[in-house]
């Protein structure tokens, strides 16, 4: 299916080696609750590296952009539990993204994703027509596939005592998630037509369902 929402986080990271089997544990048991109880949030999903960098990919899926400035959201990056407080010191190269949903083509989730991170070039609304009319409809229907999906920037995260605790964020420019149940049929998607229609700083990943957690109700 579509990706839920018409907006979503995007999160890229690592966690110190020491601390990986903890964090998990946190990011499942308290985390994604505490994430998924803030209204407007609709799902989290949680993905780790089969190739490339960094460890982790998670996307919140979430109804509408308003959600990721609201204060219910604010309240909880400014007022992190003593386990959180804990897990942020951990965080290293974390890469995050307010992002508005531009385009979710598909029928399902799939136990594998690529990520692609890029920057649209100086011709942004020829790249977008092209992903959007051309490119990303077409490959959810391919075997391996089950879902294509566009992201791009819409606002910049503020500052939180969250990100004080792990440092300053990187930001996110474009990036394309490609779904699919096959990491073979997805690592083999040619990128070259993406250089060839503008887009810049290409780099990627290959990643792994670990957990994904949904809104009840």
């Amino acid at each position: 299916m579509p990706l839920l929402g018409s907006a979503a986080m995007l999160l890229n990271f690592d966690i110190l080696a020491e601390s990986v089997a903890e964090h998990d544990d946190w990011h499942t048991h308290e985390h994604f609750p505490e994430r998924l109880s803030i209204p407007g949030f609709v799902r989290g999903t949680r993905w780790t590296a089969v190739r490339g960098a960094p460890r982790y990919f998670v996307l919140y899926e979430v109804a509408g952009l308003g959600v990721l400035t609201s204060p219910a959201y604010l309240a909880r990056l400014n007022q992190p539990t003593p386990w959180t407080r804990k897990m942020m010191a951990s965080y290293r190269g974390m890469r995050r993204g307010f992002c508005a949903v531009t385009g979710s083509f598909g029928a399902g989730l799939g136990q594998a994703a690529r990520l692609l991170h890029f920057k649209p070039g100086a011709q942004a609304a020829p790249l977008r027509d092209w992903l959007l009319g051309e490119h990303l409809p077409a490959l959810p229907s391919k075997p391996g596939f089950t879902g294509a999906h566009l992201l791009e920037a819409a606002a910049t995260p503020p500052m939180t005592d969250e990100q004080k605790i792990r440092g300053a964020d990187a930001s996110v420019d474009w990036a394309i998630v490609l779904a699919g149940y096959d990491e073979d049929a997805l690592a083999g998607a040619d990128l070259r037509e993406l250089e060839r229609h503008g887009a810049t700083g290409l780099s990627e990943g290959l990643y792994r369902l670990h957990y994904s957690l949904a809104r009840e109700g």
